[in-house]
C-alpha cells in the first residue's frame, strides 16, 4: 500500500520560514523523482519543485531562491524548506510522484498559509 505522508506546516507570518516533510512507503523511494505541488485557494494544483533519483532539483521560478527540495533516502524521506515565504505562497502542499507527465501518488496535503 502506497504511502506519503507531510507534516510540518502552519501559519507563519511573511518573511518566515517553513520545513516540510513527506514519508514515503510501498515504492522504492531511493529510485524514484519526488516533486511538491501545491494548491491555492481557489487555485489549481501548481507544480513547485522535483528532485531526480540522482539529487538534481528543479524549481517553480517564483520559488526559486527561497525554496530548497531534499531527500533522505535511508529515511524514505522528503522535505521542503521554505525561506522568505510571502503571502502568495499560501496553499495546501502535497508531496507526490508523477508517471508519464501525470501525478501517479500523492499525499493528503498539508496547509501551509502565510499571513500577517
Amino acid at each position: 500500500q502506497v504511502q506519503l505522508v507531510e507534516s510540518g506546516g502552519g501559519l507563519v507570518q511573511p518573511g518566515g520560514s517553513l520545513r516540510l516533510s513527506c514519508v514515503v512507503s510501498g515504492f522504492t523511494f531511493s529510485e524514484a523523482a519526488m516533486s511538491w505541488v501545491r494548491q491555492a485557494p481557489g487555485g489549481g494544483l501548481e507544480w513547485v519543485s522535483t528532485i531526480s533519483s540522482d539529487y538534481t532539483p528543479n524549481y517553480l521560478a517564483s520559488v526559486k531562491g527561497r525554496f530548497t527540495i531534499t531527500r533522505d533516502n535511508a529515511k524514505n524521506t522528503l522535505y521542503l524548506q521554505m525561506n522568505s515565504l510571502k503571502p502568495e505562497d499560501t496553499a495546501v502542499y502535497y508531496c507526490a510522484k508523477y508517471k508519464s507527465a501525470r501525478i501517479e501518488y500523492r499525499g493528503q496535503g498539508i496547509q501551509v498559509t502565510v499571513s500577517a
